[in-house]
């Protein structure tokens, strides 16, 4: 059994030597994650970082032909030589990284001869090879709930949902009622694992119950949830630049973070700041300013470098460039620098003087953050002429650069910078701060930036590109060294992806520079054109439907109009029909019920006293009639209505002289109004 496991710690160790000298890298923790991620699987895990051909390594055979075609063929002994040199690499880094690695044995090392170059540095046989183990990332949580602290330690590789769990029974808060707030990307979900969030060791969180109404005990626990969601205006004075910057920051933001922030504004690291003004009760920076005890809404402090004296006492600190580990690294590595050795000195360029300040510190919170550090240390150290550099992600100088409208994008340049780089600074100081540069830039480009000097942060940056451009242009930036460095990146926005026009290396000058800046801008503006003659056309065709829907919406309009006054139209002559046929009908019943009032009409041999009547119509038509003498004006007006001529339209008058009969008094007799024996009348309407 002890054999067995030997050999499997040799098999995994041959594996990640192989993997490492195959794909170029050497970042021990990422080589082993992307190993596990493929189940140790070499073939799988080479094809996964460098895209072959045809998408797949086919064999040895095809492996040796390639190296030998490109290398010659090479002497066993130097094959032996690389072979044992990369396990012996790989064995002394993983040590490093805390992994138990079992010494090779020289039998094991010499029992496999190497047959070609390729089969030194990619072998795929299944020798006995050594296993490194790692060792699971544990991450430190200090969680505030009202009056109650909860201090936990969980592997990376947890979920969220496993510290709510355990956060149930330590504070007897059901999950479904608990909001865990603190997280720097925002609110994540249960299911989030802790190892894609990139935390830091040490992260202090806490618990919101909205749901859970505050007994009379616990007024002051709300109170506290309150401070954690308000924001506090932190007046901080700088002494030695004379310089005051008002900073907000929410109630959940610890003290550690305040510094941090500080330390990218004065370029004083944490551990040289000297404060005043914190209250005594802020005695751990792990504390939110919610608890720490300042004013709110405003306090005031004041923080500058500590004196000379603590500087002589701590002379190895202040030249150490101590930083804090990166997330994807973890606790895993320890940087040279807090042994006391400058990276200088262990390549025989030690000097005096103490490291510069980091173009881009590892413990950013996000990336316009490191945005504005980048550009503050930029212009300390090459002055304010150079180009503006867009602060935010590079999701959003992507958006920023092709997602407008088509005449307003832009061309985006990434500069990639590496302090290691011997090109660094004449590449920024000449190039970069050229007054043609950085107008040029300034006209025709969106520029974003990023330091690589870091592992942390390069890594960081293949991550972004992976996402935004694809693993082609990850592996392109891999493959450039660390002296090839700064890099300027010339990325097109196309229709459909992203296309990485130029690569420009710090080893050029500045014409050359501007030669391929203005070579870029040519065929972009043979795109832009394109896009912009498509985004006309497109407009106008939107132009033209929008014009016809307004137009037929105006017709359908119109015809609605109409159609309703049509309507109006026919309801208001039927109503008006109606009321003139009740008219018509009450003046029939009215006519029928005086014609059956009118007295008889008398006949002439009757002896009695006889007016005859002759009345002329409008018509010319004559009605005529016999009265009696003694009969009322009233029975002649009441016959007169009765064929349709009514008292109050109509006046009845005598021709010769002329008279209105019907002004007479209704009640006086034919005889009185001079109407006997005969007498011709006409009517006349009224006025």
């Amino acid at each position: 059994m002890a054999s067995e496991s030997g050999d499997s710690n040799m098999d995994r160790e041959m594996i990640l030597a192989d993997f490492q000298a195959c794909t170029g890298i050497d970042n021990i923790a990422e080589a082993i994650t992307l190993l596990e991620l493929n189940n140790w699987d070499l073939v799988a895990a080479i094809n996964g970082v460098i895209p072959q051909e045809n998408g797949i390594l086919q064999s040895n055979f095809s492996s040796e032909a390639s190296q030998a075609s490109m290398f010659g063929p090479p002497s066993q002994s130097e094959a032996a030589d690389a072979a044992t040199a990369s396990t012996a690499s790989t064995a002394s880094t993983a040590a490093a990284a805390g992994g138990a690695v079992p010494p090779a044995s020289s039998s094991s090392s010499s029992s496999s001869p190497p047959s070609s170059s390729a089969s030194a540095f990619c072998p795929f046989n299944s020798s006995s090879r050594h296993i490194v183990e790692r060792q699971p990332r544990m991450l430190n949580f200090r969680v505030e709930y009202r009056q109650r602290t909860v201090e936990l330690v969980l592997e990376e590789g947890s979920t969220v949902g496993e510290i709510k769990q355990i956060l149930e029974t330590e504070l007897g808060v059901p999950v479904s009622k608990m909001q865990l707030k603190g997280w720097k990307s925002g609110d994540v979900s249960d299911s989030t694992v802790m190892r894609s969030l990139h935390l830091p060791k040490n992260n202090s969180l806490y618990v919101l119950t909205p749901d859970i109404a505050p007994t009379a005990s616990t007024s002051k626990n709300s109170a506290l949830e309150d401070s954690l969601n308000q924001n506090f205006l932190l007046v901080i004075s700088h002494r030695e630049a004379q310089r005051d910057y008002s900073l907000n920051f929410p109630g959940s933001r610890t003290i550690q973070e305040v510094k941090r922030n500080i330390s990218d504004l004065t370029n004083i690291p944490v551990r040289h700041q000297q404060w005043e003004g914190w209250p005594a009760s802020a005695t751990d920076d792990s504390m939110t300013l919610a608890v720490s005890g300042i004013s709110y809404p405003c306090h005031h402090l004041s923080v500058c470098r500590r004196s000379s004296t603590a500087n002589t006492q701590e002379p190895t600190e202040e030249c150490a460039d101590v930083h804090m580990i990166s997330d994807s690294e973890g606790d895993d590595f320890e940087d040279a620098s807090e042994f006391g050795v400058d990276d200088s000195e262990m390549f025989g360029m030690g000097s005096s003087t103490c490291r510069k300040t980091p173009m881009m510190p590892e413990n950013s919170e996000n990336e316009a953050d490191a945005l504005l550090h980048f550009t503050a240390e930029f212009s300390s150290r090459y002055g304010e002429t150079h180009p503006m550099f867009f602060i935010g992600s590079l999701e959003a100088a992507s958006q920023e650069a092709f997602y407008g409208k088509a005449r307003d994008r832009k061309l985006l340049a990434i500069y990639l910078h590496n302090d290691d780089s011997v090109l660094s600074n004449v590449f920024c100081s000449q190039m970069m701060c050229a007054d043609s540069i950085v107008s040029y830039l300034s006209q025709n480009f969106i520029t974003w930036a990023w330091d690589v000097t870091k592992e942390a942060n390069k890594a960081r940056l293949l991550t972004m590109c992976t996402r935004h451009f694809g693993s082609v242009v990850t592996q392109t930036i891999r493959t450039y060294k660390t002296d090839q460095f700064p890099l300027l990146l010339i990325v097109m926005g196309k229709r459909t992806s992203n296309e990485v026009l130029n690569v420009i290396q710090g080893n050029t000058t500045v014409d050359e520079l501007m030669m391929r800046l203005m070579g870029a801008m040519e065929i972009f503006t043979a795109q832009q054109q394109e896009d912009i003659k498509d985004e006309d056309e497109r407009e106008a065709r939107e132009m033209v439907k929008r014009e016809q829907d307004e137009a037929y919406s105006l017709s359908l309009e119109a015809d609605r109009k109409k159609r309703e006054a049509q309507e109006r139209e026919e309801a208001e002559i039927v109503r008006l029909e109606q009321m003139r046929k009740e008219e018509e009908d009450e003046k029939e019943a009215i006519r029928l019920s005086l014609e059956k009032t009118l007295p008889p009409e008398p006949v002439d041999e009757s002896g009695a006293q006889i007016s005859k009547l002759r009345i002329r119509t409008p018509s010319g038509e004559f009605l005529e009639r016999r009265f009696l003498g003694s009969c009322q004006l009233q029975v002649l007006f009441d016959f007169v209505a009765s064929k349709g001529y009514p008292f109050d339209e109509f006046k009845l008058l005598t021709t010769f002289p002329r008279r209105n009969i019907t002004q007479l008094e209704p009640g006086s007799t034919l005889l009185e109004a001079k109407l006997f024996p005969q007498e011709t009348l006409f009517l006349e309407a009224k006025e």
